[in-house]
C-alpha cells in the first residue's frame, strides 16, 4: 500500500518505478521515478547527488546493488506515512514537467530477432525461397545503428532524404523518401559494462542491463533497398530512432518473464538458455529471459496492430551474449533493440511494411484514408504493457513521432516525389 493517492490499477504504480530525466518549469534536469501521474525528484527525495545529473549513466554505473537498494529506498518512501511530508515536496504532475532523454546513449545496436517479421519480409523479396536466411535460426543477426541519432518521444521526425532505385530504373534517383516505415521494437539499456576480451554469458545479463524502455526503428525502405548490399541498413536507418523517455527496471518485469518460443535448431552452447544445461563460460545455469509484453501501435490515434514480444525467437540475454561472444566490450549507455515486434496475424504486424504487404495491400483506416507508407503529418505511437503482480499490469509508457516535411539544402521543406 501507498499513502499516495494512486488508483489501484495504475500502470505506474510500485511494482513499476520507472526511471527518467525530467525538467521542471525552469529547473535544470535531473533523474526522476514515475508514480502515477507525478515524478519522484530523486536528488530531493534521497539526498544523492548523483540523480541530479542530467542523465541515468551515472546511478547506472553504480551497479546491480545499487539499483536494489535505491528500489527499495523509494518503495519504503512511498509507503510508510511517516515519510510522507518530507516526500510530497519532491512531487512534480507529469503535465508540468519536461520529459527528456532518459540516458546519454554509448553504442547502439539493433537486432532482427523477430521470426514472424523476418519472414515476413523474406516472403515477400524472395519469394519462391526460404524466407528466413540460413544463419537465422543460429544467431540473433543484427547491426550496428547511429547512437547520436536516438532521440526521446515527442521529437519531430523529419522525412529523409537519399538516393532511391526504383526496380524498372536504370539509375537511381534522389529525393524523399517516398515509403517511410516504423519499426515497433523494445529497447535495452546496458547498466555496467564489459572489459574489452571477455564476453557476457547469458547468466549475467540482468547484472549488466538495467532495463527497457519502448522503441520506434524508423526506416526509409526505399533508401534502405538501395543500399542495403553488400554490408546492410545505413542511412534507411540512420537519421531517427525514437525511444519512450522511461526506462523500466528488470526488477519490475519479473512477472513478465516467459519461455521463448520452441527452438527449432540446437542452439551452440553460448546461446543455449533451456534453463537446464549449464552455461559454457560462466559454468551455471541459464534461465531464458523471454518476455511477455504486449505492445501496441497507434496511427494518427487509431490502433493498428498488437504485437506480442512474447512471440520473439531471440531473447534479449541472447542478444548482449551474442555481441559480445567475438569479446566486444560494453559501456554503462549502451543501448540495443530488439527489431521489429511481429506475431503470426496480420493485426500484429510492428511495421508498416508487413501491414500493407509492400504497399500491395494498403492499410484503411476508420476514416477511409488509406496508408501504405507514411504520408506527412502523420503521428505515431506505439505503447507496451506487462504483467505484474496479482493479475495487475504495468506500463513501460509509449513513444510517439510525427513526419515533418523533407528539408531541402536550403532549408525548405520538400514532400514525398
Amino acid at each position: 500500500m501507498t499513502w499516495l493517492d494512486l488508483p489501484a490499477d495504475s500502470p505506474f504504480g510500485l511494482a513499476n518505478l520507472p526511471y527518467g530525466v525530467f525538467a521542471p518549469g525552469g529547473g535544470s534536469p535531473r533523474v526522476g521515478v514515475r508514480v502515477g501521474d507525478q515524478v519522484l525528484d530523486l536528488a530531493s527525495a534521497l539526498g544523492e547527488p548523483v540523480f541530479a545529473e542530467p542523465a541515468l549513466n551515472a546511478f547506472l554505473a553504480q551497479g546491480h546493488q545499487s539499483w536494489a537498494r535505491v528500489r527499495g529506498r523509494i518503495t519504503d518512501l512511498l509507503t510508510d506515512p511517516k515519510h510522507r511530508g518530507a516526500v510530497e515536496p519532491a512531487l512534480y504532475p507529469l503535465a508540468e514537467v519536461e520529459l527528456l532523454l532518459p540516458f546519454e546513449p554509448a553504442d547502439y545496436v539493433d537486432f532482427y530477432a523477430g521470426e514472424h517479421h523476418a519472414a515476413n519480409i523474406g516472403r515477400m523479396f524472395r519469394p519462391g525461397s526460404e524466407p528466413l536466411t540460413p544463419n537465422w535460426k543460429h544467431l540473433p543477426i543484427g547491426y550496428h545503428g547511429r547512437a547520436g541519432t536516438l532521440v526521446v518521444s515527442g521529437t519531430p521526425i523529419v522525412r529523409p532524404r537519399g538516393q532511391r532505385k526504383a526496380p524498372t530504373a536504370a539509375a537511381p534517383t534522389f529525393g524523399p523518401s517516398q515509403r517511410l516505415d516504423i519499426e515497433a521494437e523494445i529497447g535495452f539499456v546496458v547498466g555496467t559494462g564489459s572489459p574489452l576480451g571477455t564476453p557476457v554469458p547469458l547468466a549475467d545479463f540482468a547484472e549488466h542491463v538495467f532495463g527497457v524502455c519502448v522503441v520506434n526503428d524508423w526506416s526509409a525502405r526505399d533508401i534502405q533497398a538501395w543500399e542495403y548490399v553488400p554490408l546492410g541498413p545505413f542511412l534507411g536507418k540512420s537519421f531517427a530512432t525514437s525511444v519512450s523517455p522511461w526506462v523500466v527496471p528488470l526488477a519490475a518485469l519479473e512477472q513478465a518473464r516467459i519461455a521463448p518460443p520452441p527452438r527449432d535448431e540446437e542452439l551452440l552452447p553460448y546461446l543455449a538458455d533451456t534453463g537446464t544445461g549449464t552455461d559454457s563460460d560462466s559454468g551455471t545455469k541459464a534461465d531464458p529471459w523471454g518476455l511477455d509484453l504486449a505492445l501496441e501501435i497507434r496511427l494518427n490515434g487509431e490502433t493498428v496492430s498488437r504485437p506480442p514480444f512474447s512471440a520473439m525467437y531471440w531473447t534479449p540475454a541472447q542478444m548482449l551474449a551474442h555481441l559480445t561472444v567475438n569479446g566486444a566490450s560494453t559501456r554503462t549507455g549502451d543501448f540495443y533493440a530488439s527489431g521489429t515486434v511481429s506475431g503470426p496475424e496480420r493485426n500484429q504486424r510492428g511495421s508498416l511494411i508487413e501491414l500493407s504487404w509492400g504497399g500491395a495491400d494498403p492499410l484503411t483506416l476508420r476514416d477511409g484514408a488509406t496508408r501504405t507508407f507514411l504520408e506527412d503529418g502523420d503521428e505515431v505511437t506505439i505503447a507496451a504493457t506487462a504483467p505484474g503482480p496479482n493479475g495487475t499490469r504495468i506500463g513501460l509508457g509509449e513513444v510517439t513521432g510525427r513526419i515533418l516535411p523533407a528539408v531541402t539544402a536550403a532549408g525548405v521543406g520538400e514532400g514525398p516525389r
